[in-house]
């Protein structure tokens, strides 16, 4: 683990040095020779991330890339209006395309067959200052890691049930997302998919299997459904989609627990931490791309804002305040964003968070159920 720690270092404090000479060199159409520095940065890039390429043309390939999404970075620092910090990631010899196609899902133009329900779940309880349902224990399955298996609505949905089947006082159960792939009921599998064809696909095999039983094999690997071998651990009844309101989100998830939703996922590329908060411009609400499963909410103690420079590429003042954001789960890894987490500014639809909120419902909901959310 040390060299990791210190390679990580060493990239923080050779980006600083790079930012405004790659921004520069970057303006015109031939950047001209690369710096010693920057081929250093992408040598410990790759050294970090365990990157190599096949021939000569490649790397030269894939530094040019990298160079571009270092300028991308800085960029994006510039216009950031919350706290996030933007910089090398593993996706950073990736175009924008690439990352798109190998981690996103098919993006949803209108959810067919699925209608927004409003009524039973809607108790007009005031919802916490926060919640964490991390912070309940067996309730969150650790961070998983879809890798190039483009199946982040299934690890969503997965999530989904496991942390409501928890939340029901059901034993804590890891399901299969590999029944979900196998089984799907378009079969796309590895190609993408759509969170509700997930719960269409449990509710079509009376439940799923587990984890251990049904391991994820992701890409190259297809099978076809096994799921009457293997023993059901969790079921559900049905699935609804929630208001596209905030606050109507929030009421639901502190009162029933987490849900999944969809999201354009074009600023993660580059995000490394902190508080993610866009305008239409640089993340539009309309596009979303990218299924993850929202665990909480909260607000920032206090933010140190920005005055010109970047956080990842030089410093910065500004009058401290605090931020409201959403708390969500990625399926990239543990070692991805916060730990495999990220956070989105709550209260402006930061990245389209309010367009497909849903989750599945594991028992007939109660006619009252008091706010158990943990702060």
């Amino acid at each position: 683990m040390a060299p990791t720690v210190h390679l990580s270092c060493l990239l923080a404090l050779l980006v600083a040095g790079l930012a405004q000479g790659i921004k520069g060199s970057l303006r015109g159409q031939d950047p001209g020779p690369q710096p010693l520095e920057l081929k250093e940065v992408f040598r410990l890039f790759q050294m970090q991330y365990n990157r190599s390429y096949p021939n000569p043309a490649e790397h030269a390939r894939r530094l040019d890339i990298f160079a571009q999404n270092l300028a991308k970075a800085q960029r994006l620092q510039e216009e950031e209006l919350g706290t996030a910090e933007f910089g090398v990631t593993q996706f950073s010899d990736l175009t924008e395309e690439e990352f798109v196609q190998l981690y996103g899902s098919r993006v949803a133009g209108e959810a067919l067959g699925v209608s927004r329900k409003v009524g039973s779940e809607e108790w007009g309880e005031s919802q916490p200052p926060t919640c964490d349902w991390r912070n309940k224990p067996n309730t969150i399955s650790p961070v998983r890691n879809q890798g190039n298996c483009n199946c982040c609505w299934a690890m969503a949905a997965a999530g989904n049930i496991e942390a409501l089947w928890a939340i029901s006082s059901q034993p804590p159960v890891e399901v299969s997302v590999q029944q979900l792939l196998d089984c799907d009921r378009c079969g796309n599998g590895c190609h993408g998919g759509f969170v509700w064809d997930a719960f269409l696909t449990v509710l079509n095999n009376s439940g799923l299997a587990s984890e251990k039983d049904y391991p994820f094999v992701g890409r190259g690997k297809t099978h076809r459904c096994l799921a009457e071998k293997h023993k059901k651990v969790a079921w559900i009844q049905d699935f609804i989609m929630l208001q596209a309101c905030e606050q109507s989100i929030a009421r639901h998830l502190a009162t029933q627990g987490p849900i999944t939703v969809t999201i354009n996922m074009k600023l993660l590329q580059q995000y490394q931490k902190g508080v993610i908060k866009a305008t239409p411009t640089t993340c539009d609400p309309r596009h979303v791309d990218h299924s993850v499963l929202l665990v909480g909410f909260g607000k920032t103690k206090s933010v140190e804002g920005r005055q010109g420079k970047a956080a990842s590429f030089g410093s910065y003042t500004r009058p401290r305040r605090s931020m409201a954001y959403w708390t969500l789960q990625n399926s990239w890894g543990p070692h991805w964003g916060e730990e495999g987490y990220f956070r989105l500014h709550r209260g402006s639809n930061t990245c389209g968070i309010t367009k497909y909120p849903v989750t599945a419902r594991v028992d007939i909901p109660k006619k009252k159920q008091q706010v158990s959310c943990p702060p």
